[in-house]
């Protein structure tokens, strides 16, 4: 293991997992990537949110971790001083865009309802028991540990926050040892990913495709990261329209810089075929609601309201329509 990049006992613990589940091609790749998506030149916040999440006091053994339910639980006895200083430190990591979690009986209160999401796509997927899973641009890991909680055997959260990697790892050190060792962070892009690597029984992106200039692209690296037969789950902007609809904004969307193509479904479940995924499926398709996004005391700057018209709520600023989120389950070929 290269001396020039200490590895704390979390790092060490991705390169045995990664060891364990047969990602020798990728593994020596991780020192660099490590390096280089912590890098404190490149953020500046960094020290700080790595110090919040190190002055976590030490936790009781005793806890139980409820990963099945509607928040990310951790049931621990903490008294009123250790809890306070738990939740001044989880508060140095604002905001908290995906959860909720209630931890040691701090809730945090997140801008998503993620697990609004999860519950209306989870009974579409594959059972995930036992299986190998990728979330890409998988935010500070809600749905990962929901993934675990399914019976994951091994789940990898790649998204390239830093601030996300360290809310992650807070949330590791409230799970504890018992439960967090099936779910890893490395904070990456899918372009790092190692191409042709077909090692995940199921890969998840969700909100990630309306960022990317070149969708079809997107579509390729996930499905390469796919073994055959392996199970692609795509959460994205959609537009209401048939299979020709393709909608291409401005330079913002609801406030948002970046955002690219919003096709309909029917588009959609046409670039998948076009991408070589078989046996697709709309499972879910809705406007994003006010009560699902929107700000709170974890997360106190602008969030989905302010982004609509105030007159026409059916409409961005920009006068675009509103938005519109979509799931849909293909597989990859045997």
């Amino acid at each position: 293991m290269p001396d020039r990049f200490p590895l704390d006992r979390t790092q060490r613990a991705l390169f045995d997992a990664f060891l364990d589940h047969g990602l020798t091609e990728w593994v020596a790749r991780l020192p660099d990537q490590l390096a280089h998506g912590l890098d404190r030149r490149r953020f500046g916040d960094l020290p700080a949110w790595e110090k919040a999440v190190a002055k976590l006091p030490a936790l009781p053994e005793s806890r139980d971790v409820v990963l099945d339910q509607d928040s990310v639980r951790v049931d621990v006895a903490l008294d009123d001083s250790r809890q306070r200083q738990c939740e001044n430190l989880l508060r140095k990591l604002m905001p908290w865009r995906k959860g909720p979690y209630v931890l040691g009986g701090i809730n945090i209160d997140t801008e998503w309802r993620s697990d609004w999401k999860w519950q209306r796509v989870a009974p579409h997927l594959a059972p995930l028991e036992g299986r190998r899973v990728l979330d890409v641009g998988g935010g500070n890991g809600y749905h990962a540990w929901r993934m675990a909680g399914a019976g994951a055997a091994f789940v990898l959260v790649i998204d390239p926050s830093p601030r996300f990697y360290y809310q992650f790892q807070a949330i590791r050190h409230f799970v504890g040892d018992a439960d967090a060792w099936r779910t890893h962070f490395l904070p990456v892009g899918i372009e790092d990913v190692p191409p042709q690597l077909e090692a995940f029984d199921t890969t998840f992106s969700m909100g990630v495709l309306y960022h990317r200039p070149s969708p079809l692209e997107h579509l390729a690296q996930l499905r390469d990261t796919l073994r055959p037969g392996g199970e692609l789950v795509l959460e994205t902007l959609v537009v209401e329209g048939d299979a020709n609809t393709v909608f291409m904004p401005g330079e913002r969307y609801a406030a948002m810089p970046n955002v690219y193509f919003l096709p309909s479904s029917a588009a959609l479940s046409h670039w998948l075929e076009r991408c070589g995924f078989e046996d697709v499926r709309v499972v879910d398709e809705a406007p994003t609601s006010l009560e699902e996004q929107r700000s709170t005391a974890w997360m106190t700057f602008q969030s989905l309201a302010d982004f609509l018209d105030s007159e026409d709520p059916t409409l961005t600023l920009e006068g675009y329509p509103a938005p519109r989120r979509a799931v849909l389950v293909a597989r990859k070929p045997e």
